[in-house]
């Protein structure tokens, strides 16, 4: 198997990417598809984010409202690092298992982690393995126009989600290949295919440890 990393700033269109990486006979991990699976009512992540928040985090069904739980920890750094140790060690393990399962194959697997360069810029230990990192990049201008017309945003909110981010400049140091997602899907389909061929090139990816391992 051969793993890279996917990861981009809010509104950079890897959505787009993956989905193209998918069609074109990859395996997509998807962090953030995890964890809002493992946030589903019954699920443990859900039971830890209520019992230490509170039911005003909930919709009436029961499910999480995303919006208040953002409105909660977005300003407010101790909050949000509580979040993190509520979320981030069984998104790790489920990520870990996911890779494990495809270890004896020879797919390419793509591992969409948003947060994958500020990891690496944290200076911790590497919690996966990956052949190569491939960055999706986007102005400011157009993320904003994305998010703002797609995702309900307001301008405001888009331009300070962005700011928060680690640098774009940052990213692209940590890239070992580039998509400059600004352009047409026109435009976005060949750097695809060449993203694609590039990263079938790259040596095989070793598997992450399990869980009660050293990682």
């Amino acid at each position: 198997m051969i793993v890279i990393g996917l990861t981009g700033g809010i509104g950079s269109g890897k959505s787009t990417v993956s989905d193209r990486f998918v069609d074109l006979g990859a395996v997509l991990i998807d962090a953030d598809r995890i964890v809002r699976e493992l946030q589903e009512p019954g699920a443990s992540v859900h039971a830890d984010m209520v019992a230490h928040f509170g039911a005003s985090i909930l919709n009436d069904d029961a499910t999480l409202n995303r919006q208040a739980v953002a409105d909660r920890v977005f300003s407010d750094k101790e909050a949000l690092r509580e979040l993190n140790n509520i979320v981030h060690p069984p998104v790790n393990r489920e990520i870990r298992r996911r890779i494990r399962e495809q270890a004896a194959t020879d797919n390419l697997l793509v591992l969409d982690i948003p947060l994958l360069v500020e990891g690496i810029l944290a200076g911790g230990p590497p919690k996966y393995i990956v052949s190569g990192i491939l960055v999706v990049d986007t102005s400011p201008d157009v993320a904003v126009q994305r998010l703002v017309q797609f995702r309900g945003f307001s301008e405001e909110d888009a331009r300070s989600r962005i700011a928060a981010q680690v640098p774009a400049e940052k990213r692209l140091e940590l890239a070992d290949f580039v998509i400059d997602n600004s352009v047409t899907l026109e435009e976005l389909e060949p750097q695809i295919e060449s993203a694609f061929a590039w990263a079938r090139t790259l040596p095989a990816t070793e598997p992450t440890p399990e869980p009660d391992e050293p990682s």
